[in-house]
């Protein structure tokens, strides 16, 4: 779960960790309002989107030469312009695809005088099995650039859980930001507290881009981005709350609810599978045979016939998809289930694209008798080369 900027900086200001004074506002009254709260003359008015690159973008709605997303005030007459500008309008990013995102949401911040920008990250990193702090010195700019062209400006450290943040790891940090005296002493703090709020919160990525080092010397969060391990969210109810829907898609949206796990994709062709891994072979083969795949879905191992049902309408309700690939592999999970939660789906919403369903294991036989009989033009597949094979010809035929 993804969370916006000023609510990330909350729950870091928690943690004792320093951010500039800002505001929410959902309208342009809250943003004036918001502004005559700042000490001034400065103000920043930042949209509130789920994606990076908003300085950069462009809103749909306005002349190209516009200003972005992020923006300087000089007064709280420009805050007020800025704010009619952004409300309502959509904002397209390098993150956010030629659809772009609606503002609904600004951010209204005091001015900071700058020295010097860094780049702070901590990830879980699946390879070490390890908390993995990323810096840089080149904060302020795309981090993904300066892996390109700079790598040898982005340090790694790597935090064992076992014995958790260390104060070498702070000195680390410190000696790659190339700081010292005391800001390199509060660089070592800041990432002490930074690892502390990382775990405590369960989180899978905090991004800080960039932090700054002002003119007094100190240091101070300018923007950060944070993102949850859902399936720790139930020990969080406060950061659960944060959950802003209006960001994510429908459809997603709707899978969450029956505990799927869903992610629109780009291609045509809706993929159902059991098993997290199953479903990427499944994503692949479909690739290799020459098409793409319009979603990845996870229904689960031991999903009943009302979750499978709920899963295929949600498949069914893209727009883009021509066909479906269902791929079962039988173990905990019952043939007999998935194919019951098939033909009740596809009855209810008169299914009009070519299906092709796989299966095997537990129940394998019950399950095809139920799908031969159920008077639906199913197409069955003896394996998973045969099932993506066929998929893909049916959807190029029907094109």
């Amino acid at each position: 779960m993804n969370i916006h900027e000023y609510q990330a900086k909350d729950l870091l200001a928690k943690f004792g960790i320093a951010v500039p004074t800002g505001y929410p506002a959902m309208s342009v009254e809250e943003a004036v309002e918001a502004a005559g709260k700042l000490p001034g003359p400065l103000y920043v008015v930042k949209a509130q989107i789920h994606a990076g690159g908003r300085g950069k973008g462009k809103f749909k709605e306005l002349r190209p030469d516009a200003k972005g997303g992020v923006r300087l005030a000089k007064s709280v007459a420009d805050v007020e312009t800025d704010a009619k500008e952004m409300l309502g309008n959509t904002l397209v990013t390098v993150q956010t695809g030629e659809a772009g995102k609606q503002v609904n949401r600004l951010y209204v911040t005091d001015g900071v005088d700058i020295a010097h920008e860094y780049y702070l990250a901590l990830l879980v990193d699946r390879a070490s099995g390890r908390i993995a702090m990323v810096v840089s010195t080149e904060g302020g700019m795309s981090i993904e650039d300066v892996a390109h062209e700079t790598p040898e400006k982005i340090t790694t450290i790597t935090i064992d859980p076992a014995t958790g943040f260390m104060p070498h790891h702070g000195r680390s940090v410190a000696f790659a930001l190339k700081l010292k005296g005391e800001t390199a002493k509060d660089a070592q703090k800041l990432a002490k507290k930074l690892y502390e709020a990382f775990v405590a919160l369960d989180c899978s990525m905090l991004e800080i881009n960039p932090l700054v080092e002002t003119t007094g010397g100190g240091l101070l969060v300018l923007d950060t981005k944070m993102s949850f391990d859902s399936n720790a969210l139930f020990r969080h109810k406060d950061v659960e709350a944060m959950r802003d829907e209006t960001e994510e898609d429908p459809m997603e949206i709707e899978a969450s609810k029956y505990d799927l796990a869903y992610i629109k994709l780009d291609g045509d062709i809706g993929c159902m599978v059991n098993g997290a891994g199953l479903a990427m072979a499944t994503m692949d083969i479909i690739k290799l045979n020459g098409a793409f795949p319009a979603n990845f879905l996870d229904v689960g191992g031991g999903a009943s016939k009302e979750k499978v049902s709920a899963a295929f309408k949600i498949i069914l309700s893209d727009p883009a998809v021509k066909g479906i690939l269902v791929n079962i592999f039988g173990g905990i999970m019952r043939c007999d289930t998935i194919a019951e939660g098939i033909v009740a789906a596809a009855k209810e919403v008169e299914l009009d694209v070519p299906l092709v369903v796989r299966l095997e294991g537990t129940n394998v036989q019950q399950g095809k008798d139920i799908l031969a009989h159920s008077g639906l033009a199913i197409i069955p597949a003896d394996d998973l080369g045969d099932a993506a094979r066929k998929i893909v010809s049916e959807v190029k035929q029907a094109a």
